[in-house]
């Protein structure tokens, strides 16, 4: 399997070599008009590779880790850099004095995590006037300066807390993303098992469909035999045409319902390949003894590892970042500032002014304190009220989510334990209807019976079979819900999910 960002389901070689067995084999066995077998972990394993779902669940989850690179680039330093020119025209002293001023300024900023701005800079200005002035100046004049400032946030965002918050939110997005990943191929190996199985019923159910086909057409054959003779009547053979008619069209809705379920399969495992028929498919067997279903080891199980219940944990810990920082912006603005620098001008060239500046012969220093308080501050307060009650809706909910949880495993137990005891009796009930078509149809040879209570007993038997595939189907579909509730599935088919 090709690897896939940022996880990547791996399964261990036996699935690969029974995939790279199918591919192999394919093209001999279809020559031969036979398509391979399919196994269920060939299945999965293909599913994994190839399902849409799970190819746009990783955009997702690549968007994610894209979303912490976006968060973490607002503490990346910023290089600025300004060049300008001026001029202007002064007669105001009866003599016209034009003055034209060059600057340009190189520097950079950096965020940190307190909250605070870091910027250093540097500028160095060119001025020229005419006509001279008196006395005399360096004509141009090259001044500098350097300088190195800060503005720290005391009240609204001060902290490494707020500050990191978005950081922190998008690495927990990350890790949620990784968990709806994973439901996505819990989901997934459960679909597959379901098609798997489905289709593995419907064949079998095809398949007594034509042996009743073949049944009704024995017995209609029988039937006109016994006209001839006179021993049956033309009731009869019309009873038996009847039964031969309705035994066909249970085969065409048989066949219809084999074609579905093999798309339904097909487009969980593959990308438009439909041209071929999936190969024989075969519904295991529950292991004897069967291993005991408990709710409690289910429940704990699932409580610990569905990846739904820990993606909402998770985003109520988002939640509580959102609330910390909607809190934090109720506060006004109080900022301090702090700035040191040295200059150097009236020099005859750049250089010159630069390593003036440099010397540290002139310099200056600031400091700032600057309030800024919105009017009633309703916004940041209706914000905060509204962070609150995401929150408090996200702790509801996932009470809510706990209990649905139970009620699921509740309910999948209980269909492992009915679908067992439905196993059970639809075999019973099998063998029973076997016995009593087999007798009515030697009755009815002897002359003790008619032909509809023969017809009755081979639907019956029909009927029977169909129930026994169906509760074996339905308790395959049972486990499959209640491994996906426990997230046992990934460890059924070796699946990894690279954190």
């Amino acid at each position: 399997m090709k690897p896939v960002s940022p996880l990547n389901p791996m399964i261990r070689p036996f699935p690969f070599r029974s995939a790279l067995a199918f591919f192999f084999l394919f093209p001999l066995l279809r020559a031969s008009g036979e398509p391979p077998p399919l196994t269920l972990e060939e299945c999965v394993a293909r599913a994994l590779d190839k399902n849409f779902d799970l190819q746009l669940q990783r955009f997702a989850s690549d968007n994610a880790r894209e979303q912490v690179t976006i968060a973490d680039a607002t503490f990346d330093p910023s290089l600025f850099s300004t060049i300008a020119a001026a001029g202007r025209r002064d007669s105001s002293l009866g003599t016209v004095l034009d003055t034209q001023d060059q600057s340009s300024t190189l520097g950079v900023t950096q965020r940190i995590l307190s909250g605070a701005t870091l910027t250093a800079r540097t500028a160095l200005d060119r001025g020229k006037e005419r006509p001279y002035t008196s006395p005399p100046l360096f004509n141009p004049v090259y001044t500098s300066d350097l300088s190195l400032s800060a503005t720290q946030p005391l009240l609204k965002g001060f902290g490494v807390t707020i500050n990191r918050a978005a950081i922190q939110r998008a690495r927990l997005g990350v890790t949620r993303a990784n968990l709806d990943f994973k439901s996505a191929v819990l989901n997934l190996i459960r679909d597959v098992e379901s098609a798997y199985y489905t289709l593995a019923f419907s064949r079998e159910q095809l398949a007594v469909r034509q042996l009743s086909l073949d049944v009704a057409q024995t017995l209609f054959d029988e039937n006109k035999s016994r006209l001839d003779t006179g021993v049956a009547t033309s009731l009869d053979v019309l009873q038996s045409e009847v039964g031969v008619a309705n035994a066909r069209r249970d085969l065409i809705v048989a066949e219809q319902s084999v074609r579905d379920n093999e798309d339904a399969l097909l487009r969980l495992i593959g990308r438009f390949e439909f041209s071929a028929r999936p190969g024989r498919v075969s519904l295991p067997d529950e292991p004897s003894p069967a291993p005991p279903v408990s709710f409690e080891r289910s429940y704990a199980l699932a409580l610990a590892n569905t990846p739904e219940f820990a993606s909402g944990k998770l985003l109520a810990e988002q939640l509580r970042l959102d609330l910390a920082v909607a809190k934090n912006n109720r506060l006004p603005s109080l900022d301090l500032g702090a700035a040191v620098g040295y200059n150097g001008g009236g020099r005859r060239d750049a250089g010159d002014a630069l390593a003036s500046a440099a010397s540290g012969d002139s310099r200056n220093w600031q400091v700032d304190l600057t309030l800024s308080v919105p009017w009633g501050l309703r916004s940041e307060r209706a914000a905060y009220r509204q962070a609150r009650n995401n929150l408090d809706r996200q702790e509801t909910f996932l009470r809510q989510l706990d209990q649905n949880l139970l009620v699921r495993v509740r309910s999948a137990v209980r269909a492992v334990e009915t679908s067992r005891e439905s196993v059970t009796v639809s075999s019973l009930a099998t063998r029973l209807s076997e016995r009593q078509f087999e007798a009515e149809k030697a009755r009815y040879q002897a002359g003790r019976s008619t032909y509809r209570f023969v017809e009755d007993a081979r639907r019956d038997l029909d009927a029977a079979r169909v129930n026994e595939q169906l509760a074996r189907v339905n308790l395959r579909i049972a486990l499959a819900e209640l491994a996906r509730l426990e997230a046992a599935s990934l460890a059924r088919y070796d699946v990894r999910l690279e954190e």
